[in-house]
């Protein structure tokens, strides 16, 4: 069975100090199943690699080989996100007091009925409520 991938569980395996073994075990879980995402989890992904170089917690390298790697493994972006983003989305942020970026994430699991692979504690808790499956931390 695949995943769906959050920003912050993909992150977390290119940062230093950061991975963990249950993180570790994710990672062998989507080069072997690969996983699935919403639509934003691209930009949300080089927008924060994109401050940990402001942040000189990574360089220029180390970003480009985490896209490399990242563009390697079989992670299949949701075409069907914004579809929706004002009904569904809206309504899972509204009731657990998530980001819309955040419920993005959980409306993708409940609709492909995957476990959600996040370190967001409000994500995981919501996740939780909702009888999703939770990976990594």
């Amino acid at each position: 069975m695949s995943v769906v991938l959050d920003g912050s569980a993909t992150l977390a395996w290119f940062y230093p100090g950061e991975t963990t073994v249950a993180l570790s075990e994710l990672f062998d879980r989507v080069v072997a199943r690969g996983a699935f995402v919403p639509e934003l989890w691209k930009i949300e992904v080089a927008s924060s690699l994109t401050l940990g170089i402001r942040r000189r917690r990574i360089t220029i390298e180390d970003r480009e080989e985490a896209l490399s790697d990242l563009y390697s493994l079989s992670i299949t972006v949701d075409r069907h996100t914004g579809k929706h983003v004002w009904h569904e989305t809206l309504a899972i942020a509204d009731k657990h007091s998530l980001t819309v970026y955040d419920a993005t994430y959980l409306e993708l699991a409940l609709r492909l009925s995957l476990p959600l692979a996040t370190l967001d504690e409000d994500l995981r808790n919501a996740a939780q409520h909702e009888g999703v499956a939770l990976l990594g931390k």
